[in-house]
């Protein structure tokens, strides 16, 4: 009797490390839809409406000044040394470095480029529209607020949109958009979105943010989510030049010259010699050309030049062709 072993949980997780022979066919590359791009347009309209409504100093400023004032560190104190550890999980160095090194993984299992370059587009983007929407508005932190109720815009300041906040939605939410199969996708989207909530919750409980901050950085983080189809095509090219351009650094490194297509070398048949005897009636002689004479060849010195009316050299009595008038046997020259 055959008994099979059964798989501990050792030996799963050493298979699901090992490598793939190829690239799998069904990785799932978003694409920008009519759905996504209206929720993209709905977002970006959010986004003017918040930024609206801090500028002509609205209900939100409002609200804004009465969460600082509340004070939450001091109010809820115990769990401050927790919170100080958990806003690591939107700083952009440490995040990064863990998300790179989870997408390297699978770079690697996979054979494939993609996650990390998704990753690298994604941080690139971050980078631009929230760096330069931190400076362009100039926003101050409660820390350094200098007029109570005032939106506190164009004043130096760099903490409009939250940066940690909308850090923690692209790094935690690109796992979301990598995901593999649509029950992973939904996991790792709750998973992200409880994250960047927790993250931009602790900036305004540590008072570094206003609330309005934290929600505008939910909001840009989410349009680089839902911008990032857009882009696929462009990592597609940068992955293709990538891989050839390693193609051609292992090739030179072995010192091996692409092979030069060799000509088709057709074999040439020799007829067997023919002898007297074997000569066919029906073999065909081969023709003199036309501006020779037929008949025995002679030396130059010897023939009579002619011309149409005749020969021009005189008679000679002991020329053995004739005299002049009678028919020569060569003919006129075509």
């Amino acid at each position: 009797m055959r008994t099979e072993r059964n798989l501990t949980r050792l030996d799963r997780v050493f298979a699901r490390l090992d490598r793939e022979p190829e690239r799998p066919a069904h990785i799932d590359v978003p694409r920008m839809s009519r759905h996504r791009v209206a929720l993209f347009a709905a977002t970006l309209a959010f986004y003017g409406a918040i930024v609206w409504a801090v500028v002509i100093t609205s209900w939100l400023v409002r609200l804004d000044w009465q969460v600082m004032f509340f004070r939450p560190y001091e109010q809820w104190s115990e769990i401050h040394a927790f919170v100080d550890y958990y806003v690591v999980l939107g700083q952009r160095g440490p995040t990064a470095v863990m998300i790179a090194a989870w997408l390297g993984w699978r770079s690697w299992r996979q054979h494939t480029l993609r996650p990390l370059l998704a990753l690298a587009t994604s941080l690139l983007l971050l980078n631009v529209t929230v760096g330069a929407a931190k400076i362009g508005m100039g926003r101050l932190g409660p820390h350094y607020a200098t007029t109570i109720g005032s939106n506190e815009m164009g004043l130096g300041g760099d903490i409009f949109p939250s940066g940690h906040t909308a850090n923690a939605v692209v790094t935690w939410g690109i796992l979301a958009y990598l995901a593999s199969t649509p029950a992973a996708r939904r996991w790792l989207s709750a998973l992200s979105a409880v994250t960047s909530l927790g993250v931009g919750l602790s900036t305004v409980y540590l008072g570094t943010h206003w609330l309005s901050d934290v929600l505008l950085g939910w909001v840009a983080g989410l349009l680089i989510l839902l911008a990032l189809p857009w882009f696929e095509p462009l990592i597609a090219r940068t992955e293709a030049a990538i891989f050839d351009f390693r193609d051609r650094l292992r090739a030179r490194r072995a010192g091996t010259v692409p092979a030069l297509p060799t000509p088709v070398q057709v074999p040439v048949r020799h007829k067997p010699r023919e002898s007297a005897h074997d000569v066919s009636p029906t073999a065909r002689t081969p023709k003199a050309p036309v501006y020779l004479a037929p008949g025995p060849h002679s030396a130059r010195s010897e023939r009579t030049p002619v011309t149409p009316v005749g020969s021009r050299r005189p008679p000679h009595p002991h020329n053995d062709r004739g005299t002049r008038g009678t028919a020569s046997t060569a003919r006129p020259v075509t």
